[in-house]
């Protein structure tokens, strides 16, 4: 295979493999850490036939410190603290892009685009760790929620999960080969089932996780299923090799079901209609922290998949006009999920199911971002502007994922601290709320303003940069030939529309979370402060001030993601 000279290439394990993957390294030396540590004590061990006892540091009795319930918490927020910014160093160092290839077989690649969604990823879970610190306490006392049973050792599980569904999510925005891609996929997905049952003690914790569990894996099963047929009909998961077949008999029956097998299970993880039944269950039984990382670094694990699958492999050219086989299709499943989420969440009384439905809405939009690049015509003629209008898109679509983080984890982070005094599943349970921690409200308040769109919030212009990138998807065409004409126009402007409209029914239930919270009266026996948690309160104000920052000052991390989507759409 050919690679580029300005990329290095390495061996598995070989020169350079460990500098290059420098952050998922941190986060396996951080999983190794939380399963010694909390083990260590003052166990000792009896050579047979004699009574000489040599000490080995493990089991028995445990020390002060080991034995805190915070530490597993502090230690894993502190490896994603470093994993992050290793990321941000090597995304910001002018790297060369790192090939890692066991002979032909190219394996994963270290550039701007994986670096970006690695940052998506390590700072979602780092804000979930942080934010669970103080979250979950080391005693169980029956007067208290059943938030409350956790002890050292349940604390440790946590954040080992948390970890290994960083790992996953690693691999990947790193693969370049199918089946490595599932393999990561699979290892997040395994992670997050069982941190959606973490409160299993709860009919709902357990309920949820249940049904998370079964729906999610019979998508994988199908996801599985087409990932044969495609091996079967290409012989090759390379996503070149499988390009390259695409490109040239793409029209088969036998990759068109592999490539609508694989869409099923990647729809599970975006909660795409009609894929996104488990979704609000698994959100509303979930601990905040979780539910938060489903909606975030879950979802753009979900995109990257689709990126990776529909516009590297199954790429333009694959029809008479020049468009994508899978465009109608998609375009479709992007109206539903976008219209079924609003519609749904309308209706909603529990403020976790109506973020849910949200994030279902919200995979509509981005779907429909993907949709438009698949519009575009890409021959010769036309193909340095449909590579300019694709940029524009993937663009747009990165800086929407990384701003989700900041307004949609926040919004889970401010719920988490009502379900510690077992509240936060109702509407009623966020009353008054201005009156007992006046900084939760406002900052709610911030985060469903700018789900909502509203500028001049980080939500309204990542909106606006999608709106637009389809338009401009969708003028391509008729520019080209010099005499636009609303007939000329592609069909995928309607995308934009009925993407506007959703967001004006979204402004709806958003704002009734806010009537909620500044004019009505806090429950019975909820008249006072929120309990205390300083980790929980640190992660929102850092949610607060960069939905802020990024509504008004956007301009350097726009420029990141386009960086990072040139390294994907330069590429094709």
């Amino acid at each position: 295979m050919e690679v580029p000279e300005m990329e290095s290439v390495i061996e598995p394990f070989g020169e350079g493999f460990v500098t290059a993957l420098a952050p998922e390294f941190v986060l396996v030396i951080g999983l190794f850490t939380l399963m010694i540590v909390p083990n260590l004590g003052d166990a000792k061990f009896r050579i047979p036939l004699t009574q000489i006892r040599i000490p080995w540091f493990f089991g028995g009795k445990r020390g002060t410190l080991d034995s805190d319930p915070r530490l597993p918490g502090i230690f894993a927020s502190i490896f994603f603290a470093i994993a992050f910014l290793l990321a941000i160093v090597s995304f910001l160092g002018g790297m060369n892009q790192t090939t890692v290839a066991s002979g032909e077989n190219v394996l994963l690649k270290v550039d701007e685009f994986s670096r970006l969604f690695e940052l998506i990823f390590y700072g979602a879970l780092a804000l979930a760790s942080i934010a669970s610190i103080n979250r979950l306490p080391a005693t169980f006392r029956a007067d208290r929620s059943a938030s409350g049973l956790y002890n050292n050792r349940r604390q440790v599980d946590f954040y080992i999960l948390l970890m290994t569904c960083g790992l996953g999510m690693s691999v990947v925005a790193l693969a370049q080969d199918m089946f490595l891609l599932f393999i990561g996929l699979e290892l997040a997905s395994f992670s997050t089932y069982v941190l959606v049952a973490f409160l299993k003690e709860t009919k709902e914790g357990s309920e949820a996780g249940m049904k998370y569990f079964i729906v999610g894996s019979v998508a994988s099963g199908v996801g599985l299923y087409g990932l044969s047929l495609l091996y079967l009909w290409a012989g090759s998961l390379q996503f070149t090799d499988l390009a390259a077949q695409f490109d040239t008999s793409g029209m088969e029956a036998l990759p068109l079901a592999g490539l609508g097998m694989l869409l099923v299970g990647f729809g599970f993880k975006v909660s795409a209609a009609p894929f996104h039944f488990a979704a609000p269950d698994a959100y509303a039984g979930a601990p905040g922290p979780v539910a938060g990382v489903l909606a975030t670094a879950s979802k753009a694990m979900g995109i990257v998949g689709l990126l990776r699958i529909l516009l590297v492999v199954a790429s333009p050219e694959n029809s008479d006009d020049g468009t994508t086989v899978w465009l109608v299709a998609l375009a479709v499943m992007s109206v539903v999920t976008m219209t079924w989420g609003n519609l749904a969440a309308l209706g909603s009384t529990n403020p976790k199911r109506m973020l849910a439905y949200s994030s279902v809405a919200h995979a509509g939009y981005m779907m429909a971002a993907i949709t438009a690049i698949g519009a575009l015509n890409w021959e010769p003629a036309h193909v340095m502007d449909s590579k300019s209008a694709s940029l524009a898109i993937v663009t747009a679509l990165m800086f929407h994922l990384v701003v989700l983080v900041c307004f949609k984890l926040g919004a889970f982070l401010v719920l988490s601290l009502l379900e510690s005094e077992n509240g936060g599943h109702t509407l009623e349970s966020l009353g008054g709320l201005v009156k007992r921690e006046p900084f939760l409200a406002v900052a709610m308040f911030i985060f469903m303003m700018s789900l909502a769109g509203v500028p001049p919030l980080a939500g309204f212009l990542s909106k606006l940069l999608v709106i637009m990138g389809i338009v401009k998807a969708a003028l391509l065409e008729a520019s080209a030939s010099g005499n636009i004409s609303f007939s000329e126009i592609h069909w995928v402007w309607y995308l934009a529309l009925i993407m506007v409209i959703n967001s004006a029914v979204s402004v709806f239930y958003y704002l009734r979370v806010g009537l909620v919270m500044f004019f009505h009266e806090p429950e019975a026996g909820r008249e006072g402060p929120l309990p205390k948690g300083n980790s929980v309160r640190l992660a929102i104000a850092a949610c607060v001030i960069s939905t802020v920052y990024f509504g008004i000052g956007a301009g350097q991390l726009i420029a990141l993601c386009e960086s990072a989507a040139n390294a994907l759409v330069g590429a094709w």
